[in-house]
């Protein structure tokens, strides 16, 4: 290769970065944009008060669940097969002995922490309601979250599928079982 075909080569590279760097300045000024002064957009934040108001519109909407719909969802086999992690704890047969936890048998309609033969917590002791459906489904949920200062360590099930099984399950190991809704 001789020197002159070597200086074309170099002169077209020259060329076309020269041409990539002209386009670039004269579309600059064809297109200028404004930068903005700050970076950034504001955002508004609501007033504390309005914050406390959505989280307390959550909780109640938390609480209040179609308990039929979810009911709808529950199948008694699979439930027997979520309670077996419940089995570690509790007893569901009729006339069985406490655990760890206390027995299940008949525990939809009763009172909570109504077993005489169990040291219930003292937050199960002051928590004056019966275990309906929807009791039971928030506090199988997440029992710390339900009732503060149970002593019941287990995290909850999270599938509502699972959790309506369940209360399919324990409905049926009762002498007067609960009506469905």
């Amino acid at each position: 290769m001789d020197s002159f075909e070597i200086n074309k080569i170099v002169a077209s590279i020259l060329l076309i970065a020269l041409l990539f760097i002209g386009i670039g300045k004269i579309s600059n000024l064809i297109f200028h944009v404004d930068k903005p002064k700050t970076a950034g957009y504001k955002v508004e934040v609501p007033e504390s008060s309005s914050v406390t108001q959505v989280s307390e519109t959550k909780t109640e909407s938390v609480n209040e669940v179609d308990i039929a719909g979810l009911l709808a969802l529950g199948d008694v086999a699979h439930g027997e097969k979520v309670f077996k992690k419940c089995s570690a704890c509790h007893v569901i047969e009729k006339g069985g002995a406490n655990k760890i936890g206390p027995a299940l048998y008949g525990v939809l309609g009763r009172k909570v922490a109504a077993i005489d033969d169990y040291k219930y917590s003292q937050a199960l002791n002051e928590y004056d309601k019966e275990w309906t459906f929807e009791e039971m489904n928030g506090y199988l949920r997440k029992p710390q979250a339900w009732i503060k200062g149970t002593k019941m360590s287990f995290a909850g099930l999270r599938k509502e599928k699972d959790r309506a099984s369940v209360i399919l399950f324990l409905n049926q190991y009762s002498d007067n079982p609960i009506p469905l809704p």
